[in-house]
């Protein structure tokens, strides 16, 4: 029985990598109908083979400046990672699940946005560069982008909200949508009207994901080939938020049988509607350190499933004849 809480799903076509942080992604959440258009490593053999030079040819990549934040991808081990400290000898990579990497440092040992780079100290004297509500370095402006065939869909409006507010910038620079389901009671069906393949894959987060919860036979039963289902242990995205963000100690109990939603608008002593009390909290939420772990590790997850891979990890179009 998979893991309660993390993932559920089958077969990739490209090498699975640990979840980045910040990504190397970006994504619109709007759509037309409902499917629009580590160890460390070290050693002599820790560097990549050139496959376009080979080893009697020395290679020159160009010079990327690893700043703190930075997100790369180490080419031998397909850790993806922010940077968080460098010196010419090693980089201290850190996952979407928080897990640190310490690499060696080495001629084309990395790439950032699938471009092979040299990593080399920083200018002194640099203004940091600017950060995503995601935590990721910001992406530049490209314009509009068509929507990748991949989708995410997530349970329901707030869950939505949530997901754009903090990873929007994410997800538009890969133009990733994202979808509420609005209930998962038919996720099976949903999976399989969305057809899903190797270049049309599909990342599901639900809320209430532990064992034996409904969602967890429901996400059991819609598992299949290039769909990943994860989420968290909380019964409604709302108690993703950390409650000091909203100024409390705890999420108040709520009696079994009792709607959740109205039973916290009724232990705040709210006097407005729960779509009401939910701009007051959304609006509380700013980065993705006001989130619980267990949230912010799903969503990653999910976007380096449907994220397009790097132009260093496409197949290469067969030949022809």
């Amino acid at each position: 029985m998979p893991p309660a809480d993390r993932l559920i799903g089958r077969s990739r076509t490209r090498p699975a990598q640990p979840p980045s942080g910040p990504h190397r992604h970006t994504a619109s959440t709007a759509g037309t109908g409902r499917w629009a258009s580590v160890a460390d490593v070290s050693g002599i053999l820790s560097g990549p083979i050139d496959a376009d030079g080979g080893r009697g040819q020395r290679r020159e990549w160009p010079k990327q400046p690893a700043e703190r934040g930075l997100v790369v991808r180490h080419r031998t081990s397909g850790v993806v990672g922010r940077v968080l400290k460098f010196s010419p000898q090693q980089v201290v990579l850190r996952d979407g699940k928080g897990r640190e990497h310490t690499l060696p440092v080495a001629a084309g040992a990395f790439s950032v946005s699938g471009r092979t780079v040299n990593l080399v100290r920083p200018p002194t004297g640099r203004t940091s560069p600017a950060m995503t509500a995601s935590g990721s370095v910001a992406p530049e402006d490209r314009g509009a982008r068509v929507a990748a065939a991949s989708r995410i869909v997530v349970e329901g409006l707030h869950d939505a909200e949530l997901v754009e507010k903090i990873w929007g910038d994410d997800l538009r620079a890969e133009g990733v949508v994202v979808e509420p389901l609005h209930g998962a009671d038919d996720l099976a069906g949903i999976v399989a009207e969305f057809a899903p393949s190797p270049d049309r894959r599909l990342g599901v987060l639900l809320d209430h994901l532990v064992a034996d919860s409904k969602e967890y036979r429901l996400a059991t039963a819609a598992a299949r080939d290039n769909v990943l289902i994860t989420g968290h242990r909380y019964v409604d995205v709302w108690q993703a938020v950390k409650p000091s963000v909203i100024g409390i100690e705890a999420w108040p109990a709520i009696p079994k049988g009792t709607d959740w939603k109205e039973g916290i608008r009724a232990a705040f002593g709210f006097g407005g509607t729960t779509g009401e009390l939910w701009r007051v909290i959304l609006s509380r939420v700013t980065s993705y350190r006001d989130l619980e772990p267990s949230l912010v590790g799903a969503v990653e997850e999910l976007i380096d499933f449907v994220a397009p891979p790097p132009d260093d990890e496409r197949e290469p179009p067969p030949s022809a004849g």
